[in-house]
């Protein structure tokens, strides 16, 4: 099989021989089409369409208004600007939690609407069944086990999984039931570390510590794009938010003070 480390797409199989391999999958959220080209261009494996442009994007408390036309759309753009990155979409609440076969409707959209090439879904035993119906229906899947964003209510907030016994049991109940990868949110790196030991399937983590098979980011907050919140286990690559605000200062004093534009950028 060719490798899809130079310049071939990468495709569901790559997920399995890359934990074979020992070798790190990087995932970051991207919502649009330039940033998809950047990360794609930079070899970032996939790129995860998120419901967290619920809260990075729109400017909500939460992800679950998010709707599933939404997401399309935004899945329609990244899906767009990847060439060789694996592109995966949220699906959002709402859009699955009701029957495996709403969720199967909800996942073909998807794959008919836009390039992207597989779903991800929040929950674990409670959600086997519903992950097993999209599988069945030749449709991939990455789940999500540990702190489940959607379920905030239920939660009662954002707080760190430590039941090693649930997450155990949720994270094979994801393997059991088809998919190709596992989201570990929030949990303890211990806890990760078995997850990891025993799937075969690779884990993602977002603050689960060093020993998933890959790590993922939320785009923003690696840019330093978004900074209302910094959670702990962000690490901060940039810092586009102190930059935009410098560059958009400069700009509107240019402008008023007539500097902006000379002759030479004047369309002509």
């Amino acid at each position: 099989m060719p490798s899809a480390d130079a310049s071939e797409p990468v495709t569901v199989p790559d997920f399995a021989r890359w934990k074979s391999e020992s070798r790190k999958i990087a995932v970051l959220t991207a919502y649009d089409y330039t940033m998809a080209r950047l990360f794609d261009a930079a070899k970032v494996d996939c790129l995860l369409v998120g419901d967290s442009l619920g809260t990075v994007v729109q400017g909500r408390p939460t992800t679950l208004r998010v709707t599933l036309d939404q997401l399309l759309y935004h899945a329609e753009l990244v899906a767009r600007g990847a060439r060789r990155a694996f592109v995966v979409a949220d699906l959002p609440f709402g859009s699955y939690q009701e029957s495996p076969r709403q969720a199967v409707a909800s996942s073909v959209r998807f794959l008919k609407e836009t390039d992207c090439q597989a779903v991800k879904l929040e929950g674990g035993v409670r959600m086997a069944e519903t992950i097993r119906a999209v599988v069945a229906a030749d449709i991939p899947v990455m789940g999500h086990v540990g702190l489940t964003p959607q379920s905030v209510r239920r939660l009662g907030g954002f707080k760190v999984e430590r039941d090693a016994d649930a997450v155990l049991a949720d994270a094979r109940a994801v393997a059991d039931a088809g998919a190709f990868a596992l989201v570990l949110e929030c949990v303890p790196s211990d806890v990760a570390a078995r997850v990891t030991n025993e799937l075969k399937i690779p884990t993602i983590g977002i603050g689960a510590g060093p020993h998933c098979d890959g790590q993922v980011l939320v785009s923003y907050d690696m840019l330093g794009l978004f900074d209302e919140f910094r959670p702990k286990f962000v690490r901060r690559y940039a810092e586009f938010a102190a930059l935009a605000r410098d560059a958009a200062a400069r700009f509107a004093l240019d402008v008023r003070n007539g500097a902006f534009p000379n002759d030479q950028e004047t369309f002509r």
